[in-house]
Order: C-alpha cells, then sequence, then structure tokens
C-alpha cells in the first residue's frame, strides 16, 4: 500500500475510489499527566504526550489503511492528519485520504 500527502503518485495512473480514514483516541495515565505537568514549569519536550501522539497516529493510519484495503485500493492520497483535544490528557487523531487504484 502507497502512502502520500501529494494527490498524484508519480508515473502512475489512478482511479479514485473513495475517502478513506482512521481515528483513535488516546490518554495517558495520572502519573504521566503529573509529570507533564511539572515539566511545564520548567520548560521541555513533554515526552509522554510525543509518545502518546505517536502511538495515536500509528494507530490511526492502520485503520485507515485496513479501510482502504477492504477497497481493494492499492494506495492512498492527500493523506492528512488532524488532532484534536478531547480532554485533560487525552486527544483523538485522525487521518484521511484518497484510496485509488492503479489503471
Amino acid at each position: 500500500m502507497i502512502l502520500v500527502n501529494t494527490d498524484y503518485i508519480t508515473d502512475r495512473k489512478l482511479e479514485t475510489l473513495s475517502i478513506v480514514k482512521g481515528s483513535t483516541i488516546q490518554s495517558k495515565h495520572m502519573g504521566k499527566d503529573i509529570i507533564a505537568g511539572l515539566r511545564t514549569i520548567v520548560g521541555g519536550e513533554l515526552e509522554g504526550y510525543s509518545e502518546m501522539l505517536n502511538e495515536a497516529r500509528a494507530i490511526a493510519t492502520k485503520r485507515m489503511v485496513v479501510e482502504a484495503e477492504s477497497l481493494k485500493a492499492d494506495g492512498v492520497i492527500n493523506i492528512r492528519y488532524a488532532t484534536s483535544n478531547i480532554m485533560q490528557g487525552a486527544a483523538e487523531v485522525l487521518v484521511y485520504g484518497t484510496a485509488v487504484k492503479f489503471l
């Protein structure tokens, strides 16, 4: 499965199938939340949240690929990610794109 954030794949003619998406909502446990709160006082990367978002992007991308595979797609073009805060310490990651088949 080819995944790109452009609206084309070089040297390929494409048939558009459908919009596909994947999403997840992730949170960290309270201990990580407390550490992150302390980190905001002194500054620096909130590693627990960085890990959480990386995991969430991977899960959401996998779900999008599964949806594309169910359509017998060869790739997904024009991929975009969106993140939103659901509540303190929890975020939704949404990924979407256009499933395509090679001609």
